[in-house]
């Protein structure tokens, strides 16, 4: 039974006695169009491996499965991860645990895509944990205020430090907007479908401390919100090698500055956080 529309997910649900549940943020996507500019974004090609994070009654699954695609789909909820075998064609692995847990490492060699209806309430840590992984790219339903804050530019008031953690480790390749009326059941927020290609070289950890050091303090300079890892003389040095302002402020960096800015950082014997 596919599930790809209300009057289809309505009767599969109560075949399996099961609703939504609030604390998995479960809200199910019912409209197929979105389904198909999902893939589309994702560029899904015949043969792809694509692990599928979430995917509850199996709309997105069974769509992947329809172009070709092996799909390991991670679902926490052990009713949805048994009732996708209904949907097994000999390409589909259903592993039932929490992503914020797997190991990576029990996944086959890649290349690797990676789609899913992310659940509000965890989004900001299976970002993180995708991004620390090996992928090819993401394509990954999120809350709009989350979407607009992760394409943000510098200057904007939605750029933050979770926008450079994002674009530093890929290319946004697109994105479009998805409405609430498309989901049962309806969340209170709008959506969007975002798509990120990752590059092949990652910053190190201590580059995105730095980053998120900066902006907790973010309405300070960050001359201001570095004194505690560098002395001020040395901040505003590394930000005149930037280019950038010395009284200015982290959401006014771009990634360009932000990489230079760490660089020199780098240099001084006084920040053992960041190893030479």
């Amino acid at each position: 039974m596919t599930v790809a529309q209300l009057s289809q997910l309505l009767p599969f649900l109560e075949s399996i006695g099961v609703r939504p549940k609030k604390s998995l943020s479960q809200n199910f996507l019912i409209d197929p169009n979105i389904v198909r500019k999902t893939l589309e974004l994702a560029d899904i090609q015949p043969g792809d491996r694509v692990l599928e994070i979430g995917p509850g009654p199996g709309a997105l699954t069974a769509a992947l499965l329809a172009e070709g695609a092996s799909v390991t789909a991670i679902e926490k909820d052990s009713v949805f991860a048994k009732e996708l075998e209904r949907l097994q064609n000999g390409k589909l692995t259903v592993i039932e645990a929490d992503i914020l847990s797997f190991d990576w490492t029990l996944l086959e060699k890649g290349p690797w895509k990676v789609i899913g209806n992310l659940p509000y309430s965890i989004t900001t840590p299976i970002l993180e944990r995708i991004c620390e992984g090996s992928f090819v790219s993401f394509t990954f339903m999120v809350q709009k205020e989350l979407a607009d804050r992760l394409i943000a530019k510098p200057g904007s008031k939605q750029c933050g430090s979770i926008s450079v953690f994002v674009q530093s480790h890929g290319e946004i390749k697109g994105f479009f907007p998805v409405s609430r009326t498309c989901f049962y059941p309806s969340p209170s927020v709008d959506s969007t479908v975002l798509s990120l290609n990752f590059y092949s070289e990652k910053d190190p950890k201590e580059f995105f401390t730095l980053v998120r050091t900066a902006f907790q303090q973010r309405r300070k300079m960050i001359t201001s919100s570095l004194k505690k890892l560098t002395s001020q003389e040395h901040i505003k040095k590394a930000l005149e090698l930037a280019k950038a302002s010395i009284t200015a402020r982290p959401e006014t960096l771009s990634l360009q500055q932000w990489r230079a800015l760490f660089k020199e950082i780098q240099k001084t014997k006084a920040l053992p956080l960041y190893p030479r």
